[in-house]
């Protein structure tokens, strides 16, 4: 993520669920803290998301660094969508882990321009949390690993079909010789297939 330019940045709340106080930490120093906040809205891609308000259950690392706070987190968080075969509802949960620099200042314009910076002693980790949990989310989640999907003639659920499920030719014509139950005996001559002239 770009750095934030200072001129027009609105002011962390340091009350936010997801702003955190590196006051004090100085070079060297550690603080963890454990916290369960409400997911913010749109953590989706097209089959599944994170629902808004949902618990996100965070495990945090600050560290104080000549740079700024590096910022080491592990985030889980329950997932729901549609399965991207049948379209069935799909529930699941994700787990990611993150590890971001929060610099005390944006570097020069000649700098690389991705990262995070500090609001003074706060920082938001929103904006990297985000990234990391929706990338991390499924492109083609599936309600089950050998989930059939859809009947391609009338959309049934296969899974809720049956094996017996299917549909017959229209104009398709009858095989020349009866169905069998079974395997063609040992030696039994097989019947020839007409030709059309």
């Amino acid at each position: 993520m770009p750095y934030a330019s200072r001129k027009h940045v609105k002011r962390l709340d340091p009350r936010g669920p997801l702003v955190f106080d590196a006051r004090a930490l100085g070079p060297g120093s550690v603080r963890t803290e454990e916290r369960a906040v409400p997911a913010p809205a749109d953590l989706r891609v097209e089959l599944v998301s994170i629902p808004e308000g949902a618990d996100l259950h965070l495990h945090v690392q600050l560290e104080g660094v000549a740079e700024g706070t590096l910022v080491t987190a592990t985030a889980s968080a329950p997932l729901s969508g549609e399965c991207a075969r049948c379209l069935g509802p799909v529930t699941s949960a994700t787990k990611v882990r993150l590890q971001e620099l929060f610099a005390y200042e944006a570097p020069d314009a000649g700098a690389d321009a991705d990262g995070y910076v500090q609001d003074g002693d706060l920082l938001d980790l929103e904006p990297a949390l985000r990234d990391a949990l929706v990338l991390d989310l499924p492109l083609a989640p599936l309600c089950s690993g050998d989930c059939p999907g859809l009947c391609v003639e009338c959309g049934v659920r296969l899974a809720d079909a049956g094996a017996g499920h299917g549909h017959a030719q229209p104009g398709a014509e009858p095989p020349p010789w009866p169905a069998r139950d079974g395997p063609t005996p040992a030696g039994a001559p097989v019947p020839e297939l007409r030709k059309e002239r």
